[in-house]
């Protein structure tokens, strides 16, 4: 009995923490992709970054479908063995990068919960030992479905996770996690707040006496004793104090002028078509975004390009693209964490995000006057929360129907085994 509660207290939390892991990465697939870049540089693998992507894609999809197997109960021989095969392998992972930092995290949770690296190898201890409990008694759980309906639970579990990816990676993520999502004012994100906690330093000075060197703090530093010959100071953080969501929003024009107060502080509504890198930007929708340029030249309104890159690349896109617009520079991080898109639009009215687009989603001309009054209304919520229910109900009433369906059909097969063997006697 004593066994059998320990091996599905570790199911259940395997279940529950791959399920999260995957749901979160599945969210994001760009910022996978971008972890994935990141990972390749760390350990010398650069010139894999072109499988960043379908890595992180199909990495979610493994974790999303292990993590239903385990809660399900579904080929739980199979499936807790690849769950203590991956943390055999994760673990040791994380050690290292725990002990060399080559990557500020690991990704595990994607933007959802982000830990340190020391954090993710004690959570993954934790979980190496779940593993081998839930392996090593993979047979006292019970399982949810008979073994004829296993192969559909997790297929569909691994192409569902796969078409949330994609439906993510093609429009913007059905959940911002990052810090410019829709309803955030900017400038509030980037104020430190009175009172908040500051970072605390140590010093210590190194003073050198008859060729020896001492250290010393501020309250016995000997500033006054001639004797003594100063060398250096050392500082070191001992607690970082409050750091701002937003640090890094910074907008300047080709000449150097920074525009970032002046369009945080636009209230008649700021376009900003951001573009990371405008060499790898999709072209598909040059007409509608031209169309928005006009609109908002018409409203009395400002529309800038963005982007990071160099400005023959600028020029080319003008070229190409017969752009009006000015072009205005920021860093390419913050515009990768600003949208999941290349390009994607922003709209922006007293420094508050009003509205992201993907290139795919952008409005066309007929549809302008409903989606920018759904904008100024704040409709947009109302949206999300309606697909947050469409995708739950997508992945869950399949699986419902099929548990049905496998409860029927063993409880109808059981009581004609029952009936046969009455009639026997």
């Amino acid at each position: 009995m004593g066994s059998s509660l320990l091996a599905c207290v570790c199911r259940v939390l395997l279940g529950v923490v791959f399920l999260f892991s995957g749901t979160a990465k599945a969210i994001d697939p760009v910022g996978g992709a971008i972890k994935m870049e990141e990972y390749f540089n760390a350990f010398g693998f650069a010139h894999l970054e072109w499988l960043a992507m379908p890595f992180a894609i199909n990495l979610a999809a493994i974790e999303f479908t292990l993590g239903t197997c385990m809660l399900l109960g579904v080929y739980r021989r199979y499936a807790s063995f690849l769950t203590l095969l991956m943390m055999c392998f994760m673990t040791p992972l994380t050690l290292y990068l725990a002990l060399y930092n080559p990557v500020a995290d690991c990704g595990c949770f994607g933007e959802a919960l982000v830990l340190t690296n020391w954090e993710t190898f004690y959570k993954n201890i934790v979980l190496l030992a779940a593993a081998f409990v839930a392996f090593r008694f993979n047979q006292r759980v019970q399982a949810g479905y008979s073994y004829k309906v296993y192969w559909f639970v997790a297929l569909y579990a691994y192409m569902f996770c796969v078409g949330f990816s994609l439906r993510n990676y093609w429009h913007l993520p059905i959940v911002d996690f990052r810090p410019y999502k829709v309803g955030v004012n900017i400038p509030e994100q980037m104020t430190i707040p009175e009172g908040a906690p500051q970072d605390e330093y140590e010093y210590r000075f190194i003073y050198e006496k008859e060729g020896k060197r001492q250290t010393f703090t501020l309250d016995n530093v000997p500033a006054e004793d001639t004797t003594w010959t100063f060398i250096r100071t050392e500082t070191k953080l001992l607690k970082q104090g409050y750091v701002p969501p937003i640090t890094d929003f910074l907008l300047l024009t080709p000449e150097g002028e920074d525009l970032t107060e002046s369009i945080l502080g636009d209230t008649a509504g700021v376009f900003l078509l951001i573009a990371p890198k405008l060499e790898t930007a999709h072209e598909e929708r040059i007409d509608e975004i031209n169309n928005i340029y006009d609109y908002a030249q018409e409203q009395g309104m400002r529309f800038y390009g963005v982007t990071s890159s160099e400005s023959e690349a600028i020029d080319r896109w003008i070229d190409y693209t017969g752009a009006e617009y000015p072009f205005l520079f920021g860093d390419e991080t913050m515009l990768k964490t600003f949208i999941r898109s290349n390009p994607g639009l922003v709209l922006l009215k007293g420094g508050t995000i009003l509205a992201k687009w993907h290139y795919n989603d952008l409005p066309a001309e007929e549809a302008w006057p409903q989606t920018f009054a759904e904008v100024w209304q704040g409709k947009e919520n109302d949206k999300k929360e309606a697909r947050y229910i469409t995708n739950l109900l997508t992945f869950a009433v399949p699986l419902l129907l099929v548990w049905a369906y496998d409860y029927r059909t063993n409880r109808r097969r059981k009581n004609k085994s029952t009936y046969e063997q009455d009639n026997n006697t």
